[in-house]
């Protein structure tokens, strides 16, 4: 049609607790973004790195266990996902501690990021968090568009870097990561 420019409709997002049903399509978002975010020349990261990684985290025992941990979670525990028309295309995990809290896990599929879903699921979690209490979380370093997303936040770097050895790739390699910390209002 002359004349008329075609827009892009921002997806409809819903942000729930995470079901045992919603477990495949929550490692399917694990995995796709960790492959489009994690290799890396210069830390030494492969594709077939994070390949074998998903491997060894997705056998059939850890997905039931998974399911298992979502339909039961411990307290202080929230699993959530974000959907898009049924579809899982992010996911959070987040845990209030007695000391801090720990924003765990927050992954969203590379064509949904930008879109607000990341925040969709953060301020989500952030309504079941004590924030009073600082809230930690470790991202890989060189993940600059994460970096930048939780310093939007309000997440600052604590200088602290870490490697933590069930980031060990079959290369031997490490995911290099930072820790970010949002203060607590107290």
């Amino acid at each position: 049609m002359e004349g008329s420019t075609r827009t892009e409709e921002k997806p409809i997002i819903s942000v729930s607790q995470t079901t045992p049903e919603d477990i495949e399509g929550l490692q399917n978002v694990h995995f796709r973004t960790w492959l489009a975010t994690y290799p890396n020349a210069e830390h030494g990261v492969t594709e077939d790195d994070i390949k074998a990684k998903f491997e060894e985290w997705h056998t059939p025992e850890d997905t039931a266990r998974r399911k298992q941990t979502v339909a039961a979670p411990k307290s202080g525990e929230m699993h959530l996902v974000a959907k898009d028309a049924g579809k899982v295309v992010g996911f959070c995990r987040a845990r209030r501690g007695d000391q801090e809290n720990e924003l765990v896990a927050l992954y969203v599929l590379p064509e949904y990021q930008g879109q607000g879903v990341g925040s969709a699921l953060w301020s989500r979690a952030a309504e079941t968090l004590d924030l009073t209490k600082d809230t930690v979380l470790y991202a890989a370093e060189y993940n600059k568009n994460a970096i930048a997303f939780y310093e939007h936040l309000g997440f600052k770097d604590t200088g602290e870097r870490t490697t933590d050895e069930t980031l060990r790739m079959k290369s031997g390699s490490i995911i290099p990561e930072i820790k970010m910390v949002l203060k607590g209002t107290r």
